[in-house]
């Protein structure tokens, strides 16, 4: 039991609505409760989009601050991460919010095809949010869609616009992006450790996937992530009732693994992030 894994809660996206199920937090008051039960439960990094009065989502700084204070007050070292993805916001609003400096944010490194648009990422604004998470010391967490995005990680890095080791999430189960496959998934970890030494990484799985992919991660060593923008399913038939309850069910997964969960202390530790007390002095 002594490999921790991090469980990161991503609690709301951008696309699942509260009529697909009530559960889902939209208000920064409600996501700043849910966050609390999710960590409570085991989770030690949120990963956050925040909504607008109507669910589209926002690129407003002032939700972000406010969930970002919140979440600091009741939640105190948990790992906050942003979303810097694309649906529902202009490319010069994904960075927006970036000088609150959150602890992390997300980057992905290239564009790809989702279900029905084109996640765009161009490499001009891929460097440029690269270099101001850079400047604003934000840990960019990278997220790969597809091979390419991996490679071009390695380039960022040897430019010095990402400093190493880098974390990497691999998500899996996206419509026209990676599928949900053992075989690619240990295809992609082969790459990251000749490309990439010394790179921490995460896996995360789209809907059904979720859980499946969560237990390929934890034997092979890596992080997982769960919550309502990924899936708002326990099961086929079930209907999770909160981000906490994805967050338990994934602890489960962890013990049984043979691994344990991993507080926010050790989670800071193994991102390479300051610690709790420098944290809160900044």
């Amino acid at each position: 039991m002594a490999d921790p894994c991090i469980i990161a809660v991503a609690i709301t996206g951008s696309v699942p609505r509260k009529k697909d199920n009530p559960a889902l937090p939209v208000t920064v008051a409600e996501q700043v409760e849910s966050t609390h039960a999710a960590c409570e439960a085991g989770a030690s990094l949120v990963h956050v989009h925040v909504r607008n009065a109507d669910e589209t989502p926002s690129s407003d700084s002032d939700k972000f601050a406010a969930f970002l204070d919140g979440i600091r007050r009741h939640c105190p070292g948990i790992i906050v991460q942003f979303s810097t993805g694309g649906r529902g916001r202009a490319l010069e609003q994904r960075g927006a919010m970036l000088h609150l400096r959150p602890d992390m944010a997300s980057l992905a490194t290239g564009s790809v095809n989702f279900p029905t648009t084109v996640y765009e990422n161009p490499p001009d604004f891929v460097r440029s949010l690269a270099g101001s998470m850079r400047d604003l010391g934000i840990k960019p967490e990278i997220e790969i869609f597809d091979l390419a995005m991996l490679t071009n990680t390695r380039i960022l890095v040897e430019e010095g616009l990402i400093l190493p080791p880098p974390h990497v999430q691999f998500v899996f189960g996206v419509k026209h992006a990676l599928p949900s496959r053992e075989d690619i998934l240990d295809f992609e970890l082969k790459l990251m450790r000749e490309i990439l030494p010394g790179a921490t990484w995460t896996a995360a799985g789209i809907g059904r996937d979720q859980f499946s992919v969560a237990r390929a991660a934890l034997a092979r060593g890596g992080h997982v992530r769960t919550g309502l923008e990924d899936n708002i399913r326990l099961d086929r038939h079930t209907l999770a009732p909160s981000n906490a309850a994805l967050v338990r069910r994934t602890a489960e997964l962890v013990a049984e693994a043979g691994r344990r969960v991993a507080d926010v202390a050790t989670a800071r530790r193994i991102l390479g992030l300051p610690p709790v007390a420098a944290r809160m002095a900044a």
